[in-house]
């Protein structure tokens, strides 16, 4: 038996999960004040401060950190890769150290830092955001220094993608799916047989407006905006990711909060809700257009997948044309797990190498 540590670096937060091969043993999450927080300057600086905080809390468990046979920690804005599961090593952790800002950075090097103190122990990263797969055509914009970016949910789009396999007796190389992510950022991604060919960029929040990001909006007024005079480019930037979507048109990222508005007979809650609902489904139909018409299932994923409001919705404009699957939730505690435990039993991790 094999025993595995699955670290989720968040914003605010810290989840761990101890599986003893497919078997959750332990699952907790460790919350951060802004006051935690505020003594460092960059989110990578925190590495050592979370360090010691799990450490701890697998202490104060009774945990024995000598059992453990690897480390699988959550990937971050490193430069694209395929997607799969990768040796932590140092150039991943410069990339990441040195890249955009993201807590999810951190997810290698505490794999890495713990896993040194742990005789034969080892670290990894499985299938980080910035897995890339697009087929050649999906890449062009209409401006040629704006290629598109593959940055997307990618660790439970691959979950929920062999995880509906399994679940018809099939394999994730097989199929052809549309994989939707519902949560603070939403990505929607054609998985064609494996591969995802094509997606929105989530980080930035193109596509579907969400509850925190403003998805795609009107190029020429935002170039109006920036140089405006009246707002500065974190400013900006905030709007579009932290201040856009349902935080804009309701002061709330809480879909629940904003669903009870609804039912209390808010017509505006009701029509923003529905927005936000009906752009995923324009973003669902682009994506079956990329698969040609040619798709197994559609699969509804994350937080916002226990909305029935917005699962229902979506589920109205898509049930004509596919097989529309619900699972809500997030699997990415497992996803790491398993993705480890698929190296401990064979499989040949991959070593860092970017693809551009």
């Amino acid at each position: 038996m094999y025993k595995i540590l699955s670290i989720n670096p968040g914003s605010t937060s810290t989840k761990l999960a101890i599986y003893n091969d497919e078997s959750v043993q332990f699952e907790h999450t460790i919350r951060h004040t802004i006051e935690d927080l505020a003594s460092f300057e960059t989110v990578f600086d925190q590495y050592a401060f979370r360090e010691k905080i799990i450490l701890s809390t697998l202490a104060s468990e009774g945990i024995n950190l000598q059992d453990f046979n690897a480390i699988v920690g959550r990937g971050g804005l490193m430069r694209p890769v395929e997607s799969g599961t990768y040796e932590v090593c140092d150039a991943m952790i410069e990339d990441m150290k040195t890249g955009r800002e993201h807590a999810s950075n951190l997810g290698a090097i505490l794999a890495r830092e713990i896993s040194k103190t742990i005789p034969n122990c080892r670290a990894f990263i499985a299938d980080p955001v910035v897995v890339d797969e697009l087929q050649d055509v999906a890449r062009i914009s209409g401006l040629p220094q704006f290629p598109r970016r593959s940055v997307f949910h990618a660790l439970n789009h691959k979950a929920i993608g062999r995880k509906y396999a399994k679940s018809i007796q099939s394999s994730y190389e097989k199929l052809n799916l549309v994989v939707v992510h519902l949560g603070g950022g939403i990505s929607v991604a054609a998985h064609r047989k494996g591969k995802v060919i094509d997606t929105n960029q989530a980080l930035d929040g193109f596509g579907s407006f969400s509850p925190e990001r403003a998805g795609t909006i009107d190029a020429g007024a935002l170039i109006n905006m920036c140089f405006s005079g009246e707002f500065s480019k974190d400013e900006i930037h905030k709007l579009l990711v932290g201040k856009g979507g349902l935080v804009a048109h309701l002061g709330t990222n809480d879909t629940k909060e904003a669903t009870e508005r609804v039912n209390n007979g808010d017509k505006h809650a009701k029509l923003i809700l529905e927005a936000m609902a009906y752009n995923v489904g324009k973003e669902i139909g682009a994506m079956i257009a990329a698969l040609e018409g040619n798709v197994d299932a559609v699969i509804l994923t994350g937080g916002i997948a226990y909305n029935s409001f917005i699962v229902n919705y979506i589920k109205n404009m898509i049930a004509p044309i596919a097989n529309l699957v619900v699972y809500p939730g997030e699997d990415e505690m497992e996803a790491l797990a398993l993705a480890g435990l698929r190296i401990l039993r064979g499989e040949k991790a991959k070593l860092y190498a970017p693809l551009h």
